[in-house]
């Protein structure tokens, strides 16, 4: 299979899962000293996981949880940030400019700060009040922290349960996962890799995915053009676009806003015979019981866009680490 190495993705994901006892020394000290407010702040794709994790916590949660794009943060300002704001970010550089400048403005505000960083030593890591430094499963340490802070609030019961069939069961599933999805990921990217304008549509914690996939994979990495919409706003002007021949993907998840995209499949299953459906519900997870898929659903699909990113680049030639502009030139 191209890019994929077995044993290193298995590693990745049960590294990041070994992460778990910090992540519970952490919340919990802030759960004890107490929480007015929980910000989840991003830029980019960071946002994106941000996203996910106030969706996944919200239906749930009494405590008030947000998500705030580093660079509106930046220019309009949030008073709900200050004294008993947890702020929590991920970063892959650790430079990133926006979140670089958010942090320290926030906590010029009186919030505290938790940063996910992939790469030890550099500012964000240093600026953080607390800091995890661990390659990759950005989402994973998300929700990890997200769950803990929903457990420790009493409306995760099953968050004990649930996290000892992951640490059992999740790497060796996920990496099951890609080998199962890549044939289709083959017949997708040969498909799909010269459409002029290409629909993702998602919902739930899928949504932040979705837009993530469209924005940072298609187009910044493969210099594809998309457009992504949240299935609850689809039937509110992008119908009407969608012809028998409009290519549109649809991710699927298994959490309570699952039926939003089910009703999208529905109308485009009579209008249009260009589309694709991506649902985690169709991969198997061994030893992860249905009643916690919801959970990682995201990272079910993703696991298949792995699939799709690897053979997209093959057949066009275009190095996905190629940038035209980011972090080229001064904009």
């Amino acid at each position: 299979m191209l890019k994929f190495d077995e044993k290193e993705q298995i590693a990745s994901v049960r590294g990041a899962l070994a992460l778990r006892p910090r992540i519970e020394e952490i919340v919990d000290a802030v759960w004890d000293a107490g929480l007015k407010n929980l910000c989840w702040l991003g830029i980019g794709g960071t946002w994106a996981s941000a996203m996910q994790a106030v969706c996944h916590m919200k239906e749930r949660t009494s405590l008030e949880v947000f998500s705030l794009n580093a660079a509106e943060y930046l220019t309009t300002g949030d008073r709900r940030i200050g004294n008993g704001t947890l702020l929590v970010f991920s970063s892959v550089t650790g430079t990133t400019s926006e979140i670089v400048q958010a942090v320290a403005k926030a906590q010029a505000a009186g919030a505290k700060v938790l940063g996910f960083v992939d790469t030890a030593g550099t500012t964000l890591a240093e600026k953080a009040d607390i800091c995890i430094c661990y390659p990759k499963n950005e989402q994973l340490k998300f929700f990890m922290a997200a769950d803990r802070f929903l457990f420790r609030e009493g409306v995760m019961p099953e968050y004990e349960a649930m996290y000892a069939q992951f640490d059992r069961s999740l790497p060796e599933a996920l990496a099951g996962v890609e080998k199962s999805a890549d044939t289709f990921g083959a017949a997708f990217a040969e498909k799909h890799m010269n459409d002029a304008l290409h629909y993702f549509v998602g919902a739930g914690a899928l949504y932040g995915s979705t837009y993530s996939y469209a924005m940072c994979y298609c187009e910044e990495m493969h210099w594809m053009r998309t457009k992504s919409i949240h299935a609850a706003e689809f039937f509110h002007g992008m119908l009407e676009i969608v012809d028998e021949d409009t290519p549109v993907t649809v991710f699927m998840g298994e959490d309570r806003q699952r039926p939003l995209t089910e009703r999208v499949v529905r109308f485009l299953e009579k209008v249009n015979r260009n589309h694709t459906v991506i649902d985690s519900r169709d991969y198997a997870l061994p030893g992860i019981d249905d009643a916690y898929r919801y959970s990682v659903s995201h990272l079910v699909t993703h696991a298949v866009t792995n699939r799709i990113d690897a053979h997209l680049e093959a057949l066009s030639g275009h190095d996905m680490e190629i940038r035209r502009y980011y972090r080229k030139v001064e904009y």
